[in-house]
């Protein structure tokens, strides 16, 4: 079978099920599965049996049935052809109900401030304690159970949610750019993560109240980043020091005049937090 064919006759589910992967919570539309490609506590592939898709709200990454097969087994569209095609998996939608309404997996319950001992120790722990400001605290409801975490806001009003345990992201997923509010500037730094860049705000130099910072929020998103980096003459790169962090920085590199890979500060750190919180222990 041809890509269209395998789209359009696989079925999503048994495929899932055929690398022993099974829902969390599903009702006859969709369901939610842990992530493809990490280990999480609370699961954010969301999945569409009706459309035969999945979206990883943690990373913004979309998803069919090969692309799937490619994520899990890390292999070529031509493999995941060869396993999908040797597999009996057929996909018929007017099997479910083409009207039922999707389920809201999530509700945001309070935005407010951090004060809750855990996430405060939480920040702590990653020194940057003293930048809670860019936070706030949020308590929702996922999958019919309540939960609080740290949440930093996006440019499209969704909120990346962190706590000891979770990773992922509520609302639309989204680069967040934040602004130093005096005037136009000539550098924006360029972070994947925001512990990278409340890290950056918490080191003591000029450089951090002096240029803008774009936080990716995953580098998924960075064809989200693309106009916004057009803007600037400057731009410094603070990713992580992993292969995807260096595929991301090549690829900025490429695209852009006056990029400064600023990732030799923390050479063999992951990153910039890590870096941060492993030369400020005792």
């Amino acid at each position: 079978m041809n890509c269209k064919n395998i789209r359009q006759k696989v079925s999503i589910r048994a495929v899932l099920e055929s690398f022993c992967r099974f829902p969390i919570k599903e009702n006859r539309r969709t369901a939610f599965y842990f992530a493809l490609d990490r280990d999480e506590k609370v699961p954010s592939l969301s999945v569409d049996y009706i459309k035969n898709k999945a979206f990883d709200f943690g990373t913004g990454k979309s998803y069919d049935v090969i692309s799937i097969v490619q994520q899990i087994k890390k292999c070529s569209v031509s493999e995941a052809l060869h396993y999908l095609s040797a597999l009996d998996l057929s996909f018929d939608p007017g099997q479910l109900p083409l009207e039922t309404p999707s389920e809201v997996s999530y509700k945001i319950l309070k935005i407010k401030k951090i004060r809750h001992p855990a996430l405060i120790q939480y920040l702590d722990s990653r020194k940057v304690l003293e930048q809670k400001h860019f936070l706030k605290q949020i308590d929702y409801e996922f999958c019919g159970r309540k939960y609080f975490g740290i949440a930093f806001e996006n440019n499209s009003g969704g909120f990346e949610i962190r706590n000891t345990y979770t990773k992922l992201c509520l609302g639309p997923k989204d680069v967040t750019l934040v602004r130093t509010g005096s005037g136009s500037t000539c550098e924006v730094a360029v972070f994947e993560g925001f512990f990278d860049f409340l890290t950056f705000q918490n080191l003591e130099n000029k450089l951090a109240s002096a240029c803008d910072c774009l936080i990716l929020n995953s580098t998924a998103m960075l064809f989200k980043a693309e106009q916004i980096l057009q803007e600037y003459p400057k731009i410094l790169l603070f990713l992580d020091n992993d292969p995807n962090g260096k595929s991301v920085a090549l690829k900025i590199r490429n695209d852009y005049q006056n990029v400064e890979d600023c990732s030799l500060i923390y050479h063999g750190y992951k990153d910039l937090n890590e870096w941060l919180i492993k030369t400020k222990e005792p």
